[in-house]
């Protein structure tokens, strides 16, 4: 598997399957992973945020990847997503090279008090657990030139998913990490991902592929092409989908992703807390008039 090449496409982030019980549904979840794979994304995400990551177990991430992987059969770059404390981030890159994982993505750390010399080891430590490619996901991008140089310092940090809603900025790190071999990819989807693609990204992170992949590779093709006025005009008829999700601080993301899902007749459950549990009949019927309008339902 070229990861470089998949992860300068479309990295689409799955989304967890709950039963009614809350437990996690394998059985769909495989049927999400297929649905991408068929759809030639270029690369699946494991254990992302799209996937309610935080809300998971450990042991329950583990499960995820087996699943995902046995899934995707190797037809798509296979990336994991992993994170939370040290221990628990080594145990989770060991977990995705054993499920055949083609690379692992480190979670920035939601922790408070998290210092930049601190990160700075806890990426060194988990980076040098596998042979495998490693992305950072830098979504607070605060650090001084040369403590990013220390933090991509590993050989094995192969891409930077740059989450921070700043592509000036994001150009600047490129212009300072000349002559590494990173990508630097757009990590807010697609709503970012002409900014991004003009200061110099490559490939986007998007959660809309577990309902609209052929969107999503439409961007693609048209940034891929230069085409940015298809591309804007692209990711503009998605535009209130995205402010949708954005609504509650974010914490309608995931659970706005789920209810399409389910309109358009691929249940995968609800969505464990924190995210919303729920919409409100009135955004039932917003979203469903979205749906309508892009032909989906």
């Amino acid at each position: 598997m070229n990861i470089r090449a998949a992860l300068s496409g479309v990295s689409g982030v799955h989304v967890t399957p709950f039963d009614a019980t809350g437990a996690i549904d394998h059985a769909k979840l495989a049927e999400v992973v297929d649905f991408l794979a068929v759809s030639g994304i270029d690369n699946i995400v494991t254990g992302g945020n799209t996937g309610e990551f935080y809300a998971l177990t450990p042991a329950e991430i583990a499960a995820v990847y087996r699943s995902a992987a046995a899934a995707n059969a190797g037809r798509r770059g296979l990336t994991a997503g992993v994170g939370r404390s040290q221990r628990e981030a080594c145990t989770l890159a060991e977990a995705a090279a054993k499920a055949g994982a083609d690379a692992i993505m480190i979670h920035q750390l939601p922790d408070p008090f998290a210092a930049p010399k601190g990160v700075i080891a806890y990426t060194q430590a988990v980076a040098g657990v596998t042979g495998l490619p490693v992305i950072l996901y830098l979504r607070n991008d605060a650090y001084s030139d040369g403590e990013l140089a220390d933090l991509l310092g590993h050989p094995a940090i192969a891409a930077v998913k740059y989450a921070a809603p700043d592509p000036l900025r994001m150009a600047a790190r490129m212009r300072a990490s000349a002559g590494r071999e990173i990508l630097w990819l757009c990590g807010l989807a697609e709503q970012w991902a002409v900014p991004f693609a003009a200061a110099g990204a490559r490939g986007f992170t998007s959660g809309l592929v577990n309902l609209w992949p052929a969107r999503c590779l439409a961007i693609r093709d048209a940034l891929a092409a230069g085409d940015f006025a298809t591309a804007r005009a692209l990711t503009g008829e998605i535009a209130g989908f995205e402010a949708m999700r954005a609504r509650q601080g974010n914490g309608m993301n995931v659970t706005v992703v789920k209810a399409a899902m389910r309109l358009t007749g691929r249940d995968v459950g609800a969505t464990r807390a924190p995210a919303t549990p729920s919409l409100t009949a009135a955004e039932e019927a917003e979203l469903a008039g979205m749906l309508r309008a892009w032909g989906l339902v």
